[in-house]
């Protein structure tokens, strides 16, 4: 399988390729049918790099590595359609933090909370598709786990579970459009608020 590269770093060649500095857009919108990244509350720029992954492993690699620049009361958002990569993502993160238990889509249980084995934060994973949104119903879970503690991962959480936290770290997955067997994958990352500000440069130093 051919190793992933990242422009980040000129000599970097076992992550995927990153394209867009802080606090610009990207250019064009998110192709059809695909969620676009979640703006920043009015006043805030967010910062944005988007990155290309080409297979399931590669995905899991970039979950591990966003998981260097996680820690307590992080809030991540993730965006794409059914089969994007949101889970293989997550699986990733829970690796990258150390949590026990294999991490699954929580669809038929909403949430699922993977304690740390060391003295890391816990990884809380929701499925917020059946979710009306707010943190009252995100307390309603019962989840036992104290979510400024942990690393709570979202996925299908746009305009439901914003209010979690001002500061939060959205990754929208755009698939290739047409051959459904294509592994390709287009992630842009938006940082939101004064805890992402140094997203780019985190990411480049947990390579």
């Amino acid at each position: 399988m051919e190793a992933p590269h990242n422009s980040l770093a000129a000599d970097a060649a076992n992550a995927p390729v990153a394209h867009a500095a802080p606090g610009e857009t990207q250019a064009g919108a998110a192709p059809a049918g695909e969620t676009q990244a979640g703006a920043a509350p009015a006043g805030e720029t967010p910062v944005t790099a988007r990155l290309d992954v080409t297979s399931p492993e590669q995905m899991q690699a970039l979950g591990r590595r966003i998981a260097g620049l996680l820690r307590p009361g992080d809030l991540v958002m993730l965006s794409g359609e059914l089969g994007a990569g949101k889970t293989t993502l997550t699986r990733g993160l829970g690796e990258g933090l150390g949590v026990r238990g294999a991490v699954t889509s929580p669809t038929f249980v909403i949430a699922r909370v993977h304690p740390s084995l060391g003295t890391g934060p816990a990884l809380v994973h929701v499925d917020a598709y059946r979710l009306g949104g707010g943190l009252d119903e995100m307390e309603d879970l019962d989840l036992d786990v104290s979510l400024p503690e942990s690393v709570v991962v979202v996925e299908w959480g746009d305009g439901k579970v914003e209010e979690l936290s001002d500061d939060r770290l959205h990754v929208v997955i755009h698939r290739a459009v047409g051959d459904t067997d294509d592994e390709r994958r287009s992630v842009t990352l938006v940082g939101i608020g004064a805890r992402w500000s140094g997203l780019r440069a985190g990411l480049e130093a947990a390579h």
